[in-house]
Order: C-alpha cells, then sequence, then structure tokens
C-alpha cells in the first residue's frame, strides 16, 4: 500500500493548513484537496481521489472530513486515516471551542452578522470556481454524465438537500450503458457499499459510556447526526436544528443562528459547528462530546468500506459506477453553490464582493483565499455597518 512520494508528517501538515485556513466548507474544501494533492502536488492520483470522493458521498458524515481521511488511508491506511482526520478538524474545533467561550462570556457575537455579510459573499465565489475546476476535469464532453450531472445539480437546488439515492442511480446508470452486467453487479461493488450497517455506528455505546445524563443525550444524538445524515453542511443543518432548537431545547432559535454563523465564519468543515453548540450545551466537554460523537461514525464509514474500494476499485464495472457518482455528487455540489448564493448574496454589494472574488481567484491565481476572505470581511464590517445605523 505504502508507494508514496510523501510522508505521513507532510500530509498531516498539509492537512493541518487546510483545516486552519481552508474557507467556503465543503464545495470549496473538496476543491482544494483536489487541487493540491492531486493537480500540483500529484500525491494523490486522479482515480484515488475520484474513488475517495464516491465513497464521501455514499456514506453518510460530512463529506470533506470523510474525503479527507480516505486520501490519508490510500498509502498509509487506518493510521493514514486517523492522523489525517484529527489533523484537518483539531484547529477548527479549537477555534469553535474558543468562539463558544467568548460568545457565553460577553453576551452574544453581534459582529458575527456584519462579518458574515461579506464572508459569505466571497465564500460564494471561491466556491464556485472549485466547483466549476471540479466540472470540467471530472466530466468533460460525456453526455451522460452531463444529464446526471444536471438532473442531480436541480435537485439539489430544488429541495436545497442532497439524496444518496441520485448518486446510486448516476452510478447504477453509467455501469449499466458502459459495462453491461456479465458476471453480476454484487460481486463487485456490493461488498464496498453494505460494508456497513449504519445501525452498528456507536451510539448507544458513546451514550452508556458517559456519567452525566446531559453529555450522554448529546452524544447520543451528534453520533445520530453523523450517522444517518447524508450530504454536507447543507444536509446536517437542518436535522441540528430540528433536534437542538425543538426537540431538546439545547438551543434558542437566536444561538443556533449563531452557530451557523461560527461555522461559516471559521474554516474546515463546515459541521465543526456542532462543537460550537457542544460547548453552549455543556461546556468544553460538551463540545468534545459532540464533535466526538458526530465524526467517529464517519471515521468509522471511511475506514470500514475503504480496503473494498482500494481493492475492487479497478474492476470496470466499478470504475464505471465510480464515474457516474462522480458527476452526481459534483451536480449536488454544483447546485450547493447556488442554494449558498442565495442565502449569501442579498444585496448589490455582496453580488460585487462575489464577483470581485471570483475575478481575483481567477485572474490572481497567487493570491491566497484567506486574504480574499480576509478583506471582504473588513468591507462587510464597512458596509453593514453603514446600512444599518
Amino acid at each position: 500500500m505504502n508507494d508514496a512520494s510523501y510522508s505521513l508528517a507532510a500530509m498531516a501538515r498539509y492537512f493541518l493548513k487546510l483545516g486552519t485556513i481552508g474557507f467556503g466548507g465543503p464545495v470549496a474544501l473538496v476543491g482544494y484537496m483536489y487541487r493540491d494533492l492531486v493537480e500540483s502536488r500529484r500525491w494523490i492520483g486522479e482515480d484515488d481521489y475520484k474513488e475517495g470522493l464516491t465513497l464521501a458521498q455514499l456514506m453518510p458524515g460530512p463529506l470533506a472530513a470523510q474525503l479527507a481521511m480516505y486520501l490519508g488511508y490510500v498509502h498509509y491506511g487506518i493510521l493514514g486515516a486517523t492522523v489525517v482526520g484529527a489533523a484537518f478538524v483539531l484547529p477548527s474545533f479549537l477555534m469553535v471551542v474558543a468562539i463558544g467561550w467568548a460568545y457565553q462570556r460577553f453576551g452574544g457575537l453581534p459582529w458575527m452578522q456584519a462579518t458574515f455579510y461579506g464572508v459569505g459573499a466571497a465564500v460564494i465565489g471561491i466556491i464556485a470556481i472549485s466547483a466549476c475546476k471540479l466540472t470540467t476535469k471530472n466530466i468533460g464532453r460525456d453526455r451522460l454524465l452531463w444529464s446526471i450531472f444536471l438532473a442531480t445539480a436541480a435537485f439539489t437546488v430544488w429541495t436545497q438537500s442532497e439524496s444518496v439515492w441520485l448518486f446510486l442511480g448516476g452510478g447504477v446508470m453509467v455501469w449499466l450503458v458502459r459495462t453491461p452486467p456479465k458476471r453480476g453487479f454484487g460481486r463487485s461493488i456490493a461488498p464496498a457499499l453494505a460494508a456497513f450497517d449504519p445501525s452498528t455506528a456507536p451510539v448507544s455505546a458513546m451514550a452508556s459510556g458517559l456519567d452525566w445524563n446531559v453529555l450522554a443525550q448529546i452524544g447520543a444524538f451528534f453520533a445520530k447526526a453523523g450517522a444517518f445524515v447524508f450530504g454536507s453542511g447543507l444536509a446536517i443543518v437542518p436535522f441540528l436544528y430540528a433536534g437542538v432548537v425543538h426537540e431538546h431545547r439545547w438551543l434558542t432559535e437566536r444561538q443556533f443562528v449563531d452557530a451557523v454563523a461560527v461555522a461559516m465564519l471559521t474554516p474546515g468543515p463546515v459541521v465543526i459547528t456542532v462543537g460550537f453548540i457542544g460547548h453552549l450545551i455543556a461546556g468544553v466537554p460538551g463540545a468534545c462530546v459532540a464533535a466526538l460523537g458526530t465524526f467517529l461514525p464517519c471515521y468509522l464509514f471511511t475506514v470500514v468500506p475503504a480496503p473494498y474500494f482500494k481493492k475492487y476499485g479497478k474492476r470496470p464495472a466499478l470504475v464505471a459506477f465510480v464515474d457516474g457518482v462522480t458527476a452526481a455528487a459534483i451536480g449536488a455540489i454544483a447546485g450547493a453553490v447556488i442554494v449558498l448564493a442565495e442565502r449569501s448574496i442579498v444585496d448589490v454589494i455582496t453580488a460585487l464582493i462575489a464577483l470581485v472574488s471570483v475575478g481575483v481567484i481567477w485572474r490572481l491565481k497567487k493570491i491566497p483565499e484567506p486574504l480574499v476572505v480576509a478583506v471582504a470581511a473588513i468591507i462587510g464590517l464597512i458596509a453593514f455597518s453603514a446600512s444599518h445605523r
């Protein structure tokens, strides 16, 4: 397995950096991984990346974190997945815990709305470019893949959610067209798809191992979120809202909106907002339990099926299936860009920020995205404050 041209320490440093400065949510993060690890550094092969993206889309849990874990697994197995996953998640987790402490100490963060006013628009520009690159590189001129891409993008925009059945359907469609079954589909792909049963996720185990009732409830709820919610931040936010605000009444509507803002303002996976929510409920222990409950199932959903993807990944039937799922996944990502744009681009100023961000990143490729985000945050603070006096 270990024929890598890089060390595990180098990969960990990359994901530590990405978790520290990687803005834009899952759509942008998967684009960064492709640009940096496949195109620029050539640490990860095209096929390995596509397999990882497919696995991350098929399994429940946060998309970017699962893809990061799989890329760590490619050459360094379970150890690589563990080290990379921790390096990717830890920086943003520490950030949201610190923000949670400040939020409680100083009675809310009214400046968040003003900052997000500009940051959200800039992030839309960043993720739009990432989605464009993924589309042109992986779909090309293939009409079948384009039809799957467009159908999934339209579904995501219409429903503002993602469906694993569309990913599976796209994979099956390409498999049937390109490599009609002669030996049976189940022998090549079924082990990878059925390797892990969601009902075995460690929900009850986590709850029963804790002494405090509230922490047990937090562990059970967030493990359920990590084990049974498909898609990226778009999918998990409504689930968290229903449970945190209405079912358990841990947070108010205002606090939950602020939690989502924290997720968008901080780098790393959007789902790391669970750390902020957990901190508001039960301090640092609550943050740790919420994060562990969310990310442990997705870790298992990655490392358990991964050997099957590596073993059967070169078979024509699975290659066709992966191409179909990849097209569907990129379609969902493109649709998510539109959904997020509807929420972040609310007037002429935010539209201009988004357009300028696209132009700057497209033309001046050496300017780092965090700098663009920082400038947009300053512009947003000034513009928002001037318009809300």
